[in-house]
Order: C-alpha cells, then structure tokens, then sequence
C-alpha cells in the first residue's frame, strides 16, 4: 500500500494496521507530511473549529520518588532544585489564572509522598468550590485504583499519564526495575473505568526508540481510546544517563500528531511546551498538525526554572499573563483563537 492510500485511510476509517503505520512513519515523504497536515487540520477543524482550549499548568512540586533515567526531577539527581507548593500558594495560581481566563488547572508534579490522598482531595475540592464552572485536570504519576477514586469523589475531572511507551523492552530500557508498563497500563484503564477523561502519551525520538515501537504506541492509543493524548519530543536532561542523546524529531513529532488526529478525531491534542523548545514556532506548527490544546504555566514564576523535567523549557521567566498575552498573539497569527471554556472531550459532534 502506498503512503497516501494509508493517508487517505486513516482519514476515512480512522484506523490502520501496524504494518502500515510503520511503513508511514520511515518512509513518509515531505510532500506526504504536509497532504497528511492538511487532512489532520481539516479533521480538527471540523470537530472544534478554529478553537483552542488552554490549561493552566500547576508545577505544583519537584520532588519525586520515582527514577526515571530520563527524566530532570528523577529521585537520584542530587542537582535538581526540590521545592513544593501548599494549598494556599496552589489556590493563588488558581484565583491569578481563572482571573485570566483559565477555565481547566492541570495539577502536575512528581511522585511526592506529602500529598497523600487527604492532603490532595482537600486541595481538589476546594478548588472546585471556589471555582465550580472549572475543571480540575491531576497528573502526578500511577497511584492505587482506590486512590483514583477518591481523587475522582473529591472532584477530579481529568488525568494525564503518559504511557511513555507501549513496548515492554524498550519501557525496561527507560525506567527502573520497580517500574513496570504493566502497571502503568494498567493505571491507564483503572482511570478510564472509574471516568475520568483520560490522557495517554509518549516521548517522540526517546533512547532506543524504533519505527515499529512507535507503531506500537500508536495502536495502544487507539485500542484505550483515551479522550486525552499528550505526545512530545524527546529531549535530554544534562543530569540524566541520556545527556548526550539528540533531541527528538519535530518533523516526526508532527507528523505522529497528525496521525493521532486522524485515528481518534475528536481527541484533546495538546501542542506542548517540547515542541515550543525544540522549535521557535513549534507550538503553532502543532496546532496546523492537528493538535487543540495548549498549557500555559501558572506556576510561580520564581520556581518554573527549577520543575525542570528537560533542558531550555521555554517560558520559565515568564508571569502567566505575560505567557498567555504572547500566546494569543502566537495563535491568532496562525487563524486559530484561544477560548476560554472547560474544552471537555465530547464523544461526538461537529461544528456546524
């Protein structure tokens, strides 16, 4: 089968078989790259418009048990800046972003034992009494199916756990020997069950990565059919055993977003602050790809540097306001609008 047939089949049939999407992602010409965009900015549009939904992003703490060796804020980095958040500093971003016009606050850190079950429904569901036109989105690693759930009670609405990868080997190759994909997938499932609009993903051009592990991921999305699918390019921390690898592919990166698109279309997308560091106008290139979301950062601006998961991430400086003005302008310079809304996933439904 020729790469457009393939193309042209994602866009009709929103699936494809492995074989296919290996042969796609080595051998997809540049003039295939920008026919596949095309479809995937028509697939979004037709679905949101010329909508994005933004998220306020809450670095909320740097410490984490976990050792993964890619990763800045790994547990054994002894370079790395700990700092954590409380409730109090948590709800002033909030107030500080829904001033703004922030309607979804993405709580994100690391494995960090301090916020306990207690410590974060307290934390969940007075935010969603302050503020109960918002959705509150957690992404703070793999915890108990009975922990999800009392996360969802409190008032969770969404969650984020990047898969990273969906092959065994190469998942043993990135984590430590107490981490499992397994249990990771298995996370994945219980979140969905239990019903939060969920969101998978992976690194793009990770150590080790090939073709067909990539293939893999991508079916692993379209079998959990998650509502969420945050996908990035790889790229090195100076404090990892990966300081010298190269920088994930932007051009590859696109062109998985395209396809994401095409497999799931009413996805939520995100154009993440990777492809922002990677790429001056990365951002909005992941926007014409297909992508919906983007997230800017609330977090106080005197930590942004230290929740440093990858070398160079963009906008660490920057006051939230500051970072969405520029956004705005960013996006308005490509066709599209930032909205305000919560931008929930919805399971069907076009823009008329």
């Amino acid at each position: 089968m020729k790469n457009i047939e393939i193309i042209e089949m994602l866009e009709t049939e929103h699936t494809a078989q492995k074989k296919e999407l290996i042969q796609l992602i080595a051998t997809i010409s540049d003039s295939e790259v920008e026919i596949l965009r095309k479809k995937a900015q028509k697939c979004a549009v037709k679905h949101f418009g010329n909508k994005v939904f933004i998220r306020g992003l809450i670095e909320f703490s740097s410490i984490c048990k976990n050792d993964c060796y890619y990763c800045g804020i790994r547990k054994s980095n002894n370079n790395a800046v700990r700092y954590r958040l409380n409730k109090e500093q948590i709800l002033s971003c909030c107030s500080k972003g829904y001033k703004l016009g922030f309607r979804t606050f993405v709580l994100q850190g690391g494995d960090d034992g301090f916020f306990t079950d207690n410590v974060l429904c307290d934390i969940i569901s007075t935010i969603k009494r302050l503020y109960p036109d918002c959705a509150v989105t957690l992404s703070i690693g793999e915890r108990s199916r009975e922990s999800y759930r009392k996360l969802f009670d409190s008032g969770a609405d969404r969650y984020l756990l990047r898969h990273e990868t969906a092959d065994n080997d190469h998942y043993e190759r990135l984590h430590p020997t107490q981490m499992s994909l397994e249990n990771r997938k298995q996370c994945l499932y219980d979140l969905k069950e239990i019903g939060f609009q969920t969101g998978a993903g992976f690194m793009v051009g990770s150590p080790y990565q090939t073709p067909e592990i990539l293939a893999e991921d991508l079916l692993f999305i379209q079998k959990l059919s998650p509502q969420m699918c945050g996908i990035g390019p790889f790229i090195p921390h100076k404090d990892t055993i990966f300081k010298n690898e190269k920088s994930g592919s932007i051009r590859l990166t696109l062109v998985l977003l395209s396809v994401i698109r095409l497999l799931k279309p009413n996805i939520l997308l995100p154009s993440t602050t990777a492809l922002g560091t990677i790429d001056a106008k990365g951002r909005e290139k992941g926007i014409l790809h297909g992508a919906n979301v983007v997230m800017p950062n609330l977090s106080p601006a005197e930590h942004r540097k230290d929740y440093s998961l990858y070398d160079n991430k963009i906008c660490t400086g920057e006051e939230a306001a500051e970072c969405i003005m520029c956004l705005s302008k960013r996006i308005k310079s490509i066709g599209y609008e930032i909205v305000t809304d919560r931008g929930d996933y919805k399971e069907t439904g076009e823009v008329d």
